[in-house]
């Protein structure tokens, strides 16, 4: 048996060094690598990508989901915390950063399917015991200044703020999503930005992890991307959510690692 296993299409492929425990992502690319250790799944297992060829997606990183005003998620601060030390190793080794958030517009009302209308419209349904999330469905005015639900431009559709000053618009990739995935139909503006950038790897970060952070790295699975989960960078408030989501990941969709890997152990 060779010592070097190549995985996928002549000119796209993996090679996995069995001997090493590791695979080369880079394509051939002539760059400098960067290799990183797995933190789930087999153990003693690192990967190199090749920066050029690789993205940070931020999925959902915005008020209504982190932000006091909108909701109580602990977790999802911590991760916005390590998203930031991210971002800053990102910019220093040359990876593209995507910011990937709901934006609708009306035309996207109009549109909305039964079923994803009510996974926001609970207050509706079941009406809450106080109005901090107030999910009365998309576009509804959530009151207080915070704008309508998840629409373009409003308040709590917004970058969280530690985040939205972190970015840089001139630089940096920002793609509005009108489903849980940003892959929904194929031809989002998130599709189009990959497409584009030439992006074969994607660093997966954002909340809620077993929602639209999965959603959208199931949907790149699917098309063939590489897709690396940042555990650290990833929350949820789902009893057992995050688990099972990193395992699943580790075990089938690609890869996890975390911010401490990819930040500190991560040599070129």
């Amino acid at each position: 048996m060779p010592p070097i296993l190549k995985l996928g299409p002549k000119g796209d492929e993996w090679a996995y060094d069995r001997g090493a425990k590791s695979y080369d992502l880079t394509r051939g690319d002539s760059s400098p690598g960067l290799t990183l250790r797995t933190t789930q799944g087999p153990t003693d297992t690192s990967l190199t990508v090749a920066p050029k060829l690789t993205a940070l997606v931020v999925v959902d990183m915005q008020n209504f989901f982190l932000h006091p005003r909108c909701n109580d998620h602990p977790t999802g601060l911590h991760a916005a915390q390590r998203i930031l030390e991210v971002v800053n190793k990102c910019r220093e080794v040359g990876i593209k950063i995507i910011w990937l958030n709901w934006g609708l517009n009306d035309s996207d009302l109009g549109a909305m399917p039964a079923a994803a209308e009510r996974s926001f419209a609970s207050g509706l349904i079941t009406p809450p015991l106080d109005n901090k999330q107030a999910r009365n469905g998309f576009g509804s005015d959530m009151g207080e200044g915070r704008g309508r639900l998840l629409m373009k431009g409003s308040w709590n559709a917004k970058l969280y703020d530690p985040l939205y000053d972190a970015s840089q618009p001139d630089v940096d990739i920002s793609c509005n999503k009108d489903r849980i995935s940003g892959f929904w139909n194929g031809d989002t503006e998130f599709a189009k930005a990959l497409a584009v950038g030439g992006f074969r790897t994607l660093l997966f970060t954002g909340v809620n992890t077993d929602q639209c952070v999965l959603g959208t790295l199931t949907d790149a699975y699917y098309r063939g991307w590489d897709c690396i989960m940042l555990e650290d960078c990833c929350a949820t408030k789902t009893p057992g959510g995050q688990e099972v989501t990193i395992h699943n990941t580790s075990r089938g969709y690609g890869f996890v690692t975390d911010s401490r890997s990819f930040i500190e152990d991560a040599c070129r």
